[in-house]
């Protein structure tokens, strides 16, 4: 018999690394001074159509991770609509004569509402002075003589605000001041002219654009009832102890966004209970009602102003799953949020995205007055951009994160006496968050080292694998390896997952398991019944579980345990599989593989260790120079694989097997010993008669 043989593929040392060279700056083409969105021309194109359209319902939902520029954005393209003012509205109150709870609602042009303040102001000193003199000819005030004498004025007034309830209101004042003459027959000069009884025939100037140049652009990142839609104070008391309601009302955001724009963050308007409800309402009938939602039992509470039509676009700032979750619960959602202006995370590493990317490092470095940039650091920084984006041919669109890294390297330039910012600057910046980031990591391999964590860095186990996991603290991430084992028994149960029994697995976690089940019926289980009783667990693991980047990790243990066949423990693994027995791309591969090789590295390189990962994730390693060395030097390995038949033969040291025309794996293959098992298990499993 023929030896059965295999090929294993290894990663060289050129497939393993990735950097730009310093010469990128002088290559990329022309670099802005002042670059403003980088990378965002669906984002920016959306904004753009759903600013321009004035049809009802064209708000926007702006959706997108922090830092990917949408804050500026916003800035950008709403100050191409800037000088369009002819929506502008100076809005005011003033007291209703006839319902005093119900304020009435002026609307004026641009800088004609602080006319009609000033005007106002004028004829109460006038009519002050008219009692005044009045009472110096009589002690008794006839109201009907000072409603005569005050007419010119009021008729003075209506020439220049010729509206209907400007005309309106006069009247009702010319009343007023004759029901109330009786009021000063016994005050004295000085009492008449600080009388809180005139403030009636004022104005409440809510919405002052007498001095406004452009559109007003609102950021509301606390919105409430009171922030949004304005606020009641407790009532004005007059000496007879009625109050003026018209007083009382603050602007909201809203009111003073009419016209233009307000932008409002999406998570924050669920918070507070019934926000969004009331909202949508503001939105539907594009009238503002001012009212204490939050107030029961105080005399402002019965106050209603009446509502103000307003226009303006509304802006909703969140990210994909807040869009996403309004779609699915809101059915009025897409008719209210007709533009949905998607920021990505990466952007194509373009010729123009880096030189937009370098030009956004130039800007920084001189704006805030860091040392000089040279080509090495701006290589470096562009580099760590496409490990953040997990992709050698793309780059992160969140340069807020490529700023702070590039003040941190200023300031280790500065601590360590550099005139420049160099590439070991910002490599010592990138070592620094990764030390005082590290204490977590560092417990981890500590309970390694001490044994108090088992796992195996060497020789052979049958149903144990070292997956690979990705830990979040914070803003940073690190690796670790994880101990994955499977038991097999005969039975009818499947695969059961001890996390999911233990309330430890999430949802994409338990689908994997279920795809375990698909590929053992479609590689193996072809003539006769799936007949095992399995257990996989993630030992020492007492958090929750999600995801499948573990899935073939699973499946190996798992195929190991069925053909009681040894798999290396100096090989840790990672990637998702489909039921095809297909090895699909995960994410954090860098930090994985980072992860194992800072273990193996603590307790010693054997020169055997490595890591099974996706083909596909080769275009995801940006690895850390020491990784490349070992790599170099034999020490460590990494091993693409496509299939599961692939990472079997390098975790077993044996062939898998295919196949032949007749249906039949090959003899002392690895896919015989676990078909073979199979069919015993299911032997076992059936009834005996």
């Amino acid at each position: 018999m023929a030896e059965l043989t295999f090929s294993r593929h290894e990663l060289t040392v050129e497939e393993a690394t990735f950097s730009y060279l310093p010469t990128i700056v002088e290559t990329c083409g022309p670099i802005p001074e002042h670059p403003e969105i980088i990378g965002q021309p669906r984002a920016l194109r959306a904004l753009e159509m759903g600013l321009s359209i004035s049809g009802k319902g064209y708000n926007i939902f702006v959706s997108g991770d922090p830092g990917t520029g949408r804050s500026t954005a916003i800035r950008l393209v709403t100050a191409t609509y800037a000088h369009d003012l002819s929506q502008l509205r100076d809005i005011a109150y003033i007291h209703n004569f006839l319902r005093p709870d119900s304020p009435v609602a002026l609307t004026f042009t641009p800088g004609t509402g602080r006319e009609f303040v000033l005007v106002m102001k004028n004829f109460i000193r006038t009519l002050k002075e008219e009692i005044i003199k009045q009472k110096a000819n009589s002690n008794q005030i006839e109201g009907k003589t000072l409603a005569s004498r005050i007419a010119p004025a009021l008729e003075e007034i209506g020439k220049g605000f010729p509206s209907p309830e400007i005309h309106a209101h006069l009247k009702w004042i010319r009343t007023d001041i004759v029901e109330h003459a009786y009021l000063f027959d016994h005050s004295t000069p000085e009492s008449i002219r600080n009388d809180p009884f005139f403030l009636r025939y004022g104005v409440n100037l809510l919405v002052d654009h007498s001095q406004t140049v452009n559109r007003p652009l609102v950021f509301e990142t606390h919105p409430t009832f009171a922030n949004l839609f304005g606020s009641l104070d407790l009532p004005c008391e007059t000496r007879d102890d009625a109050y003026l309601p018209f007083l009382s009302i603050h602007a909201g955001s809203l009111l003073q966004a009419a016209g233009g724009y307000i932008v409002i963050s999406a998570e924050e308007m669920l918070i507070q209970e019934g926000l969004w409800e009331a909202f949508k309402r503001f939105l539907t009938t594009s009238a503002l009602v001012i009212q204490n939602s939050t107030i029961s039992g105080s005399h402002s509470a019965g106050i209603r102003p009446e509502p103000v039509p307003l226009a303006l676009k509304v802006l909703l700032v969140g990210s994909e799953d807040s869009y996403d979750s309004f779609c699915e619960h809101d059915p009025d959602f897409l008719k209210l949020f007709k533009v949905s202006a998607e920021f990505d995370y990466t952007m194509p590493a373009t010729q123009e995205n880096i030189a937009g990317c370098i030009g956004f490092m130039r800007m920084i470095t001189t704006e805030e007055h860091l040392l000089p940039l040279d080509n090495t650091a701006i290589a470096e920084l562009l580099r760590f951009s496409a490990y953040t984006a997990e992709s050698r041919d793309q780059l992160t669109t969140q340069l807020s994160l490529l700023a702070d890294l590039l003040r941190e390297s200023d300031y280790w330039s500065r601590m360590d006496g550099r005139e420049v910012i160099d590439k070991a600057a910002v490599m010592r910046a990138i070592s620094e968050r990764d030390y005082v980031s590290s204490l977590t990591e560092s417990r981890i391999f500590e309970e390694i080292a001490r044994g108090e964590m088992i796992i195996s860095l060497s020789g052979y186990k049958t149903g144990v694998v070292n997956g690979l996991a990705v830990l979040d603290r914070g803003s940073s991430s690190f690796g670790t390896p994880t101990v994955i084992s499977a038991t097999v028994a005969p039975g009818n149960e499947g695969i059961v997952n001890i996390e999911h029994e233990a309330g430890l697995s999430g949802e994409i976690h338990d689908k994997g398991l279920l795809i375990l089940e698909g590929y053992l019926r479609k590689r193996y289980a072809r003539n006769f019944p799936l007949s095992i009783y399995s257990g996989i667990c993630f030992e020492q693991s007492y958090a929750e579980v999600d995801g499948d980047s573990a899935s073939s990790s699973e499946l190996y243990a798992l195929l190991s345990a069925i053909g009681e066949i040894p798999v290396r423990q100096d090989i840790a693994v990672t990637g998702s599989v489909n039921q095809m027995g297909e090895i699909q791309p995960v994410g954090g591969i860098n930090e994985k593989i980072a992860g194992f090789f800072n273990i193996c590295k603590k307790l010693k390189l054997s020169g055997h260790q490595g890591v099974i990962i996706p083909k596909q994730n080769i275009k995801s390693l940006i690895l850390p120079d020491e990784i490349i060395e070992a790599i170099a030097s034999k020490d460590f390995h990494i091993y693409p694989v496509e299939s599961i038949d692939e990472g079997m033969q390098i975790l077993t040291n044996r062939v898998a097997g295919a196949r032949n025309q007749k249906g039949n794996f090959p003899v002392d293959t690895a896919n015989r010993a676990i078909e073979e098992r199979l069919k015993a298990l299911y032997e076992i499993s059936r009834p005996q008669n």
